[in-house]
């Protein structure tokens, strides 16, 4: 059969999961009886809330006579290192860029992997039913992004394919009339203007797995294109590893991609995609062969983590309240398995603690995780994200971003003295239709914390996206704390109207009445710079004595609600963020008064 390997790639929300979804429905391949759920591709609860691809997924489509293996690439930053590995596997990529929006940072990221890795780019402007497009300024856009990216001359000379994902249409041509009711122009296209694999078929087997997923069962499973040879289930072969050694194994099983399903094959060829079980420690980047024919393939480059966390063991008084694991063996256990299919998490123990120092690709990579175990029934504590420095050529760097923003002209003063505190260096600025767009080059520490106040800044109006830049030499001190204090519980019980009627004045909230607390726990911010114990459990006295105002209805203001992330953002180095499957809490490290000045004294004493 016919073989075509593509990856999709697109900034956030230009629709690459959708166009996936029409490409099956429109190619034939679901049978009679099949229904596919809107965004199928995105099976994960997370995904389908946030509305992102959070792993590579790959499928595949019948079209005419070709097998068309298509890979759903993430679109976020944080994910980027499954883009590059995936560039591997493929000979073409779709790039989806929105009729509107036109090129965005993650466009010019995903891009750039794939220019890098020399396929064969096909250009599919998607949402062209939008009231409002930008069609010619945006297939100006992306031809000046590939010019800027150096691509190639025969990468420059690309094909474009407008269609509405949505609507399941396509056309040739830029006019919305012209639009036809299938993909087939673009199946056509992917055909002709994508190459075969430059596969051999009759050699040794070579196939290098560039993702992997995991099966209680079988244990790791490497997925990856079969590069020469074929791969038989039962047959005898050998793991040549990263680090030089080799593992001889027996291929349990093979697995083969279709429409929305995984199903197991006896056999496949060079040039195909396919899932292998058998070795339960498989890597990234190892190279599978015949024992009689070991040759190892470059090995592929896996991302370093730039941002680090502590995840411990709840240790609050509410600790194993609602979860279900909490202790520190299930906890390690977990984490564990996590690393055995998302190869850019790193995940170490901190000796003689119920803590491990968890490593990933950004804060989005590692709420993820966290808000999944928490899903799960885990309960822990994590600290603030930290990000991780390296020495180079004997420098200590620093990881830096990329950063665009898109904010109402009335917001972005106050965007932009908050990136000039967090170190922010201004590229350009360029303002339209009463919305301003600044480029900016900020640290990477600086934009921990910044979120929240971004979108306070800006009302909820502002969009803000970030991509991992490069190492600079590391400048200046922290950047980026709250300035100002938090209010502290200093008694256990339940909170009520009364209380938090006399404390509400000292700054904003977060939590209403009849809400559990205890001693230590964060109630809500100071309006200064300082943090302030307060007690929000106390109750009216209760006296024979009749009182003027003994009618009066105590009326609180709506407190201020976090998600995950926003807490992760807020806290600073003294506090936690406690996680639980039915709560998330913010909380000082040391909970009674007394621990907290005496470790304030230790601190003090020792930068003396």
């Amino acid at each position: 059969m016919n073989i075509r390997n593509i990856a999709i790639i697109a900034h956030v929300d230009h629709g690459k999961t959708t166009l996936v979804d029409q490409l099956i429905k429109k190619s034939g391949t679901l049978e009679a009886h099949e229904e596919l759920a809107e965004r199928a591709m995105d099976s994960n609860a997370l995904e389908r809330e946030r509305g992102i691809t959070i792993l590579a997924k790959n499928t595949a489509i019948h079209y005419k006579d070709y097998k068309i293996n298509i890979m759903d690439t993430p679109g976020h930053a944080d994910f980027g290192g499954e883009v590059e590995r995936i560039m591997h596997m493929v000979d073409g990529v779709l790039l989806v860029v929105d009729a509107y929006e036109g090129t965005m940072p993650q466009t010019r990221f995903v891009l750039k992997k794939a220019l890098a890795a020399h396929v064969k780019p096909i250009v599919v402007i998607n949402k062209v039913d939008r009231p409002v497009v930008r069609i010619q300024e945006v297939m100006d856009e992306v031809l000046e992004l590939f010019m800027e990216l150096g691509a190639d001359d025969n990468q420059l000379d690309f094909p474009t394919v407008f269609v509405s994902a949505l609507n399941g249409t396509s056309s040739l041509d830029p006019d919305i009339s012209t639009q036809v009711p299938n993909m087939d122009c673009l199946f056509d296209m992917i055909i002709n203007e994508i190459p075969a694999p430059a596969v051999d078929v009759e050699g040794g087997l070579q196939l290098q797995p560039a993702l992997l997923d995991y099966n209680d069962y079988v244990g790791r499973i490497g997925i990856g294109r079969i590069q020469r040879g074929s791969i038989k289930v039962n047959e005898n072969v050998v793991c040549l590893r990263a680090d030089g050694s080799k593992t001889q194994f027996r291929v349990q099983k093979l697995f083969s991609y279709l429409g929305m399903h995984r199903f197991e094959v006896e056999e496949a060829s060079a040039g195909d995609i396919v899932a292998v079980a058998g070795l339960a420690d498989i890597g990234v980047g190892e190279t599978i062969c015949e024992p009689s024919c070991e040759e190892a393939l470059p090995l592929l480059h896996v991302d370093e983590p730039t941002i680090q966390m502590i995840f411990g063991t709840n240790t609050s008084p509410f600790a194993g309240q609602d979860g279900k694991f909490v202790t520190a063996s299930k906890i390690e256990e977990r984490l564990f398995k996590e690393t055995n299919k998302d190869v850019s998490l790193k995940v170490e123990r901190i000796q003689n603690k119920e803590e491990w120092m968890v490593s990933g690709r950004g804060e989005l990579h590692l709420s993820i995780l966290i808000e999944t175990m928490r899903r799960e029934g885990y309960e822990l504590q994590v600290s603030r994200p930290h990000v991780i420095l390296k020495e180079i050529d004997g420098v200590t760097c620093e990881p830096y971003e990329d950063v665009e923003i898109e904010a109402p002209d009335d917001c972005i003063g106050s965007v932009i003295e908050s990136l000039g505190l967090r170190r922010g260096i201004m590229e350009n600025m360029d303002s339209m239709d009463g919305m301003t767009k600044v480029h900016y080059i900020v640290p990477s520490r600086g934009l921990i914390g910044f979120m929240t106040n971004f979108l306070t800044m800006t009302k909820g109006y502002g969009i803000i996206n970030h991509s991992f830049l490069e190492y600079r030499p590391l400048e200046g001190e922290a950047v980026g704390e709250r300035q100002l204090g938090v209010l502290i519980s200093i008694e256990t019980g339940q909170t009520t109207a009364y209380a938090l009627g006399g404390v509400e004045s000292r700054g904003v909230m977060f939590v209403g009445p009849g809400v559990d607390v205890y001693e230590g726990m964060i109630v809500g911010e100071h309006a200064k710079d300082n943090d302030l114990v307060v007690n929000v459990t106390k109750g009216k006295q209760q006296t024979n004595t009749r009182s003027s105002t003994k009618d009066t209805t105590v009326v609180l203001k709506r407190p201020r609600h976090f998600n995950l992330e926003a807490c992760l953002d807020y806290i600073n180095e003294d506090e936690l963020v406690e996680v639980t499957p039915n709560n998330i809490r913010l909380r000082k490290k040391y909970l009674s008064e007394l621990d907290r000045k005496r470790a304030y004294r230790a601190k003090n004493s020792a930068a003396e």
